[in-house]
């Protein structure tokens, strides 16, 4: 009955589960910890953890040669990148030990609390946004008047200026102008955080969404000498969405994708399904520099960016509008490029 237990459960639990002989070899390893290692199980057994783990820096490998020493680990959090997807885990290890007291190996457990992570994150921002969206719909109106008033005088100036053909004076009110349109869309975006725009469900035909943004990716694309590839499966099923907000989404990702090419470059547009998760997954990866890591946890803080002229809240909006059917946005970087993965449920 125990070794039935032993079997079922390094099967069946949502552990990744990693048993270590003493001579530093894998002795057994399940199926959750192969996934989250993005090796097969053919590859591990018998094989010396130093081989399995030969690309990762020693103080970053899940597992260290002092367990053998009996060093207990518990609840330690770590990231691990397996490919473009990036986990969030809990790691415990311990050694075994005979009737005697010797040790005879270990073991090391792994639990992918990644979406977990990803909730409380979703609940941090969600708090900041609603703040920041009270103080919007507080001062919003106020900016907005003075505004107003300031760029209809601008504009009867301007016109005084042309008719005088005053041509250097002209132009320093088109720059006015220009930034005073800058603050009405600053202020929009605010609005946008502080009274959600109630969303139309309905079913949606995401590759239907898709070829009808890629002649607005495309042409945003020529400009920086960069190349679209869309890579749609041969069907998938519909998503219940707001269309249009979808249509913002892709736009302001592939947006970023393409800005971050400055010199160039491929943007692949890709779409998967997750049967497990029930989940149809866009891919949107560019061939940039890349995020660095320190950075990649705060993209979708409001206010957080990297651009010269941006507001740092395009991507905060997006992730509200994905989460709020539903879905789940998540990016992963290294070093060389940036994948954003946005799942949507189908029905």
């Amino acid at each position: 009955m125990l070794q039935r237990f032993t079997d079922t459960f390094m099967k069946d639990v949502n552990l990744g589960v990693m048993l270590i002989g003493l001579d530093y070899t894998v002795i057994s390893v399940n199926e959750k910890a192969c996934a989250i290692l993005g090796c097969g199980r053919e590859q591990m057994i018998r094989r010396p953890v130093d081989d399995i783990f030969a690309a990762v820096p020693e103080q970053h490998r899940l597992v260290q040669r002092t367990m053998l020493d009996g060093v207990i680990v518990r609840n330690h959090a770590v990231s691990w990148t397996n490919h473009d997807r990036r986990y969030d885990l809990l790691l415990d290890s311990n050694v075994l030990r005979d009737p005697g007291g010797r040790i005879v190996g270990a073991y090391v457990m792994f639990k992918d609390v990644t979406n977990l992570r990803s909730l409380e994150a979703q609940v941090q921002r969600s708090d900041r946004l609603a703040m920041i969206g009270q103080i919007a719909a507080g001062t919003a109106h106020e900016i907005r008047n003075p505004l107003t008033s300031i760029k209809g005088f601008l504009q009867l100036l301007r016109a005084t200026f042309e008719q005088r053909e005053m041509a250097k004076e002209r132009s320093f009110t088109d720059v006015m102008l220009s930034e005073i349109d800058r603050i009405n869309e600053l202020v929009s975006e605010f609005l946008l955080l502080s009274k959600q725009k109630e969303a139309l469900l309905a079913e949606v035909d995401i590759q239907h969404v898709l070829r009808g943004i890629l002649p607005i990716i495309e042409s945003e694309a020529l400009l920086h000498n960069c190349e679209v590839q869309y890579e749609p499966l041969p069907s998938v099923p519909p998503v219940t969405a707001d269309q249009e907000m979808l249509k913002q989404v892709f736009l302001n990702i592939c947006k970023n994708g393409i800005e971050a090419m400055p010199d160039g470059g491929i943007l692949t547009i890709a779409e998967k399904l997750d049967q497990g998760d029930r989940k149809l997954l866009i891919d949107i990866r560019d061939t940039g520099p890349g995020i660095p890591l320190f950075l990649v946890d705060k993209i979708f803080d409001p206010f957080f960016t990297t651009k010269e002229h941006g507001t740092g809240l395009g991507l905060s909006v997006c992730q509200r509008i994905i989460h709020d059917i539903g879905g789940t946005i998540r990016v992963s970087s290294k070093g060389y490029g940036t994948t954003f993965t946005i799942g949507i449920p189908f029905s």
